[in-house]
């Protein structure tokens, strides 16, 4: 059986036993924990029965209401037959007889079915029909409340010895520490118990089970065997009380918490930025992998250039090795449209432009076609007529790719929020110089690359985990890495 039917059935178990055994139900109710009391005479008033309690159908059910009995008074029943439907803390579920029987008489129905704790027994069970009707006047009561008027069986004026217990340790420690502690605690003397301990001792089990029964302890009795001296001490010195201080009308002053503001309304591109970004934040999956990239290759490349009279910048370098790595890396280069990722033909990077206004991200559309100096004047141009607000709105919508660049403004690394519907956008920070500890080994060379003072950037990837996964992202800033290592394949 499960684990929580079988516990329910060895309840019964047990409360049958004790029956047989000529036990009141109290002391089986007791001996399985519940707080119920029968009423009832010896069980040799009745036939061999067995009282059915309230199953725990749940690990966490406590109490339980029996919504309706599929069998009533004198009904037999087969084993796995429904007796009846009980609400639990989960669910509505059946309480099926693990043995065959006859229902001798419902013990708990309608009103009193109502959240009945666990143990609690519902019906009594018989063997045969012809035991049924001795069955009629068997009742169950609710153990009394302390607040009830009507007197107790339990609560007499003297304690009530269980059983003949053999004494054999003095009265001075005939009470357990903890049932010692227990009691005087309280203010009673319960010297005067039948312990259940060895040697006839009292536990703290037994002061608990008396104050339950409702027995009544004497009180605790007070020495007054200490001298009236050490009972009143000598009394300390009291040291005057000082007159009250008279405080006049204390003064305070009104401090105003409210300093000067002026409200500045939002222009028309601005409320769109924050709908567009307040949205992506709460319902695009957005997962972040960032990457340092050495720039010394590239500015040794930018010095030669310049020294050319062919003026590039490093966030033109970054914008052809993006536009590279998304050519190798397909995946990256995707949006996510109506429930489905659509990958884009051809490479649109979306540059971010700071303008009075807000940001806008004009498009270099098929970057991965453009040269380094045809980057350098596409992205000029655009820039500067995106701040003048001269842009045609099919220069700054759409695009497969966007790049945020905060490293001209001393930022070193931050976290770009993604612009739908695309996938991915790139946040790059400003160089900082670091000491790099080569791990590559090159096997085709004699000396390995030494430590040294390199200049990092820190690049930062935010992509929807709903086009691209971890690899992929990895696989790009790999190659993103590898292009702007090698700035010369740039150049190609």
């Amino acid at each position: 059986l499960p684990p929580i039917v079988n516990m329910a059935f060895r309840q019964q178990r047990v409360f049958s036993i004790l029956a047989r055994q000529g036990s009141s139900f109290f002391q089986a109710q007791r001996r399985a924990g519940q707080n119920v009391q029968v009423a009832l005479l010896s069980s040799s008033a009745y036939p061999p029965h067995t009282l059915y309690p309230m199953p725990a159908l749940s690990p966490t059910m406590e109490t339980g209401t029996i919504i309706k009995w599929n069998i009533g008074n004198g009904d037999s029943f087969a084993a796995g037959d429904a007796l009846c439907e009980i609400e639990t803390d989960k669910a509505t579920m059946d309480f099926e007889a693990q043995d065959d029987g006859v229902l001798a008489k419902i013990l708990k129905d309608g009103q009193a079915a109502v959240d009945l704790a666990v143990g609690v027994p519902i019906c009594v069970i018989v063997d045969e029909e012809d035991e049924v009707a001795a069955f009629a006047d068997f009742k169950i009561e609710e153990e009394e409340s302390a607040s009830s008027s009507e007197p107790s069986v339990a609560a007499s004026s003297s304690p009530v010895p269980v059983q003949n217990v053999e004494v054999t340790v003095s009265l001075e420690h005939i009470l357990m520490p903890s049932a010692r502690h227990m009691s005087q605690s309280k203010g009673f003397d319960a010297t005067g118990l039948t312990g259940s301990g060895k040697g006839g001792r009292i536990t703290k089990g037994d002061v608990l089970q008396a104050f339950k029964d409702g027995v009544t302890l004497p009180p605790l009795a007070t020495s007054s065997t200490k001298p009236a001296s050490a009972a009143a001490p000598s009394a300390a010195p009291v040291a005057p009380i000082p007159a009250p201080i008279v405080v006049g009308d204390v003064v305070i002053p009104s401090i105003s918490t409210s300093g000067t503001f002026t409200d500045i309304k939002n222009t028309g591109m601005r409320k769109v930025i924050a709908k567009r970004l307040t949205e992506s934040k709460s319902t695009v999956p957005h997962f972040y992998a960032t990457i340092e990239i050495e720039l010394d290759n590239i500015m040794a490349l930018r010095m030669k250039l310049k020294s050319m009279d062919v003026k590039v910048s490093v966030n033109d370098f970054i914008i052809r090795a993006s536009s590279l790595a998304l050519r190798d890396v397909p995946e990256v280069n995707s949006s996510y449209t109506k429930g489905q990722v659509r990958m884009s033909p051809s490479v649109d990077i979306s540059v971010a432009v700071a303008t009075p206004g807000g940001l806008i991200t004009p498009i270099v559309p098929n970057t991965d076609k453009l040269g380094l100096s045809d980057i350098s004047s596409k992205v000029k141009d655009l820039a500067t007529r995106a701040r003048d607000g001269k842009l045609a709105p099919e220069e700054y919508q759409g695009g497969s790719f966007c790049i945020s660049n905060l490293g001209m403004f001393g930022i070193n690394e931050f976290s770009a929020v993604i612009n739908p519907p695309q996938a991915a956008i790139l946040a790059v920070g400003g160089g900082v110089k670091k000491v790099v500890v080569s791990t590559v080994y090159d096997e085709n060379k004699e000396e390995q690359e030494q430590p040294g003072v390199r200049n990092v950037m820190s690049a930062r990837l935010s992509a929807d985990r709903r086009v691209v996964d971890e690899p992929t992202v990895g696989l790009f800033l790999s190659a993103l890495k590898y292009y702007l290592n090698k700035p010369e394949l740039l150049m190609l």
